[in-house]
């Protein structure tokens, strides 16, 4: 598995597979050809069937802003590898071609192509939960342990970043109001539900503040702003409410949230590496359900459970989520992305109660709920997968400006 620093990035949103990757990619055409005459972009399924909202033609065209750009649009022509696809070309004056090159978006802001994963180093000799579990138990040591053991000692300056850029956009999406771009005249949340909690007591201001810590990541993230993608852009309010919940009302030392945010970064990697983070490929339970996965057994680790625990609440965080399609409205990343983080957060802390209750012991173990989940997203119709053509989309009741 690759590092977790390739699983949380610090970006703009909306979209890490949309907007993200297709500016990586481009970003990186561009440096092997600055000079060309000519470029042609074509995007392909998935990010041509909802490019608009996430604005990926946006993200392009930045890149190759004050360049002759020629993009082309093709959402009913998916390619094999994967239906994130963006196909470039650079030509000279002539029109002769320079270079052709296909890149996939899988999810996370990762970029691959047709012969080389362009990622950093594989550096985790184990790949599944259960084998990490073994390794724990045979060597007394916590999931975390296990991270900073492969990662190296710098990966808590990493995660310290990390962790920074989640506090910045609760704190920034807390104090903005207004309505949200795109065409749904979706309005600002985060905002209004954090003044309504400061009215109530005890648990029903606590679940509360919860819903607005997670509204207000994934409004900054449907208005483009900076966050964190954990795993995913789409999915990226989900672990910092959680995590931010705990250190506001328990409050923990930042050494014990960065702990937490190796386990949660863990939990992500196993998905990414042996199934799908990608809503285009899997659906929405690749990116919200994976999230769940990862702030359920963060939690968990923060109160005290043991890795058994902890491997039951990110089991449970995915499996409860099987079968999740990815459907959003006119393509943005707000109905129903947005409501799906903040009840994503609330089931975590239920799944911590729950595997906290119990000595850890089930019979679906994790890597069984992972490889489930990458069949399931197999098999759903393409249609609901971010592509705008089923589920909530399809309805009739909504239009751009």
């Amino acid at each position: 598995m690759e590092s977790i620093k390739e699983l949380y990035r610090i970006g703009y949103g909306p979209s890490s597979s949309h907007t993200m990757g297709p500016r990586k990619a481009a970003e990186q055409f561009l440096l092997r050809h600055p000079k060309a005459d000519k470029y042609e972009v074509t995007l392909f399924g998935s990010l041509a069937a909802t490019g608009k909202g996430h604005l990926t033609g946006v993200a392009i065209e930045k890149v190759f802003e004050e360049k002759d750009l020629n993009l082309i649009w093709k959402p009913e022509e998916f390619l094999k590898r994967h239906p994130n696809a963006l196909r470039f070309k650079a030509f000279f004056a002539s029109g002769e071609l320079i270079e052709e090159w296909t890149a996939y978006s899988i999810g996370g802001g990762a970029i691959i192509d047709d012969n080389t994963e362009l990622s950093a180093q594989k550096i985790y000799g184990l790949t599944t939960m259960d084998e990490i579990l073994e390794w724990c138990k045979s060597n007394k040591k916590q999931l975390w342990e296990y991270v900073e053991l492969m990662e190296g000692e710098c990966i808590w300056d990493y995660l310290d970043e990390v962790w920074t850029a989640m506090k910045k956009a609760i704190k920034r999406g807390m104090n903005k109001e207004g309505e949200l771009p795109g065409g749904l005249e979706l309005e600002r949340k985060s905002h209004s539900y954090q003044l309504k909690a400061k009215t109530l007591s005890g648990p029903m201001r606590k679940r509360s503040m919860l819903y607005s810590f997670a509204l207000a990541v994934s409004e900054e993230n449907s208005s483009g702003g900076v966050i964190v993608t954990a795993p995913t852009c789409g999915a990226c309010g989900v672990l910092p409410a959680v995590l931010y919940y705990h250190k506001k009302f328990y409050k923990f030392e930042k050494k014990d949230v960065l702990k937490a945010l190796a386990t949660a970064g863990l939990i992500g990697n196993l998905v990414k590496t042996n199934a799908s983070i990608s809503g285009a490929e899997v659906g929405c339970q690749g990116e919200v359900g994976t999230a769940c996965a990862m702030a359920s057994g963060a939690a968990t680790q923060l109160h005290g459970g043991t890795v058994y625990q902890v491997e039951y609440s990110a089991e449970m965080g995915l499996e409860h989520h099987l079968g999740l399609t990815c459907d959003p409205v006119l393509g943005l990343v707000q109905i129903p992305c947005i409501e799906r983080n903040v009840f994503a957060a609330a089931r975590a802390l239920n799944h911590n109660t729950y595997a906290l209750l119990s000595d850890g012991r089930h019979r679906i173990s994790f890597d069984q709920v992972t490889e489930t989940m990458m069949k399931t997203g197999l098999d759903l119709p393409y249609t609901y997968k971010e592509t705008s053509l089923g589920g909530l989309a399809s309805l009739k009741v909504f239009n751009y400006k």
